[in-house]
């Protein structure tokens, strides 16, 4: 082993290429070392960019995931659609069908479907209106609804969708100054004619009929109706029609089975009412009399029952207590029309 500097140099004096050679290895492992360094730095560097990237992907992903799925779980909360609108009829929410009937139009306004489950929801709402300006709102919307769905409606609705009409016409028609019965009486006969069947139409073809003046037709719906369904406000209805044709007889037999049948107290009042108008009509003015005075004795304040007896006095002649018995009249009932047209003429 050389151990001094001078020995060194002696063998680099006497080998020198064993010298070069020696330098030489020590270079190349040097190098072959550096180089397998980098090789393996490389190697990490290369790892390392595979993991970002998958990771970089696997998170892209995920965010991709997520919006999908925020944005399907907000569209299904916020979307509405047609099931959505049949599920809250069966249950009976009309607020609902109503609410979600009026989104969806705004976006498909002449979806039938959308526009008949809108209509009814409207009709049924008005009803249950106390304020009269939300009823009357309520009927228009339902009404241009259903008109709306009748342009493009199928053979099978269009029948339920008439019927519905002509109800709402009808409501209306009860509710306002204008006269709505003529487009009622249209649209529930179309009904019929077109094969809905439901017991109520001969009646309220009646009721409109009677509202147009027309009592004989009336009362021919009104006699229709009894054979699905008798009831002391239906024969009432019958006996008003008959004494507006002044048909007195046939009025006066609907009148005298209600007084004679019937537990509704209200109902007596008005029959025996009309009973004497038709006597007073007849010139019968005793029974008249007797008519209105047992009105008085189930009501004191009957304001009709004063307004007939002042017109039997006025036929016997005596005008001072004809006006006594017409401002009895207007005291209970301020507008009554018959009591301010005679005291205005007498």
């Amino acid at each position: 082993m050389v151990t001094r500097k001078s020995d060194f140099f002696q063998v680099y004096r006497t080998e020198p290429g064993l010298l070069s050679r020696l330098f030489f290895f020590v270079g190349k492992m040097r190098l072959n070392q550096s180089l397998e360094n980098g090789n393996f730095a490389r190697k990490q560097n290369v790892l390392l960019t595979r993991f970002l990237k998958i990771g970089i992907l696997l998170a892209v992903v995920a965010a991709l995931f997520f919006t999908a799925f925020f944005l399907v779980s907000n569209y299904k909360k916020n979307h509405i659609s047609v099931k959505s609108i049949k599920d809250a009829w069966k249950v009976y929410d009309y607020q609902k069908v109503y609410d979600l009937g009026h989104s969806f139009l705004l976006e498909n306004p002449f979806n039938n479907t959308v526009l008949a489950y809108y209509g009814y929801a409207s009709y049924y709402l008005a009803q249950s209106q106390t304020d009269s300006r939300l009823t009357q709102t309520y009927l228009d919307e339902s009404i241009n609804s259903l008109r709306v769905a009748l342009f493009n409606s199928s053979k099978s609705l269009t029948p339920q969708l008439q019927y519905m009409l002509g109800m709402a016409y009808f409501y209306k028609n009860s509710l306002t100054s204008h006269c709505y019965a003529d487009l009622a009486v249209k649209y529930l006969t179309l009904a019929r004619e077109n094969g809905y069947k439901a017991d109520d139409i001969p009646e309220y073809l009646g009721l409109s009929y009677a509202s147009l003046g027309l009592p004989m037709d009336s009362i021919s719906a009104f006699t229709e109706a009894l054979l699905y369904r008798e009831s002391d406000s239906l024969l009432l209805s019958i006996a008003e029609q008959y004494y507006k044709a002044r048909e007195y007889s046939s009025a006066e037999q609907y009148l005298f089975r209600i007084i004679k049948n019937s537990e509704n107290d209200e109902i007596i009042i008005k029959s025996e009412n009309l009973l004497g108008n038709i006597y007073i009509d007849k010139e019968e003015y005793d029974a008249a009399m007797q008519e209105f005075e047992n009105v008085l004795k189930k009501n004191e304040n009957s304001a009709d029952a004063h307004y007939g007896i002042g017109v039997i006095y006025e036929k016997q002649g005596n005008i001072v207590k004809a006006r006594a018995e017409w401002r009895k009249t207007q005291k209970i009932q301020v507008n009554h029309a018959g009591a301010l047209q005679k005291l205005s003429d007498n």
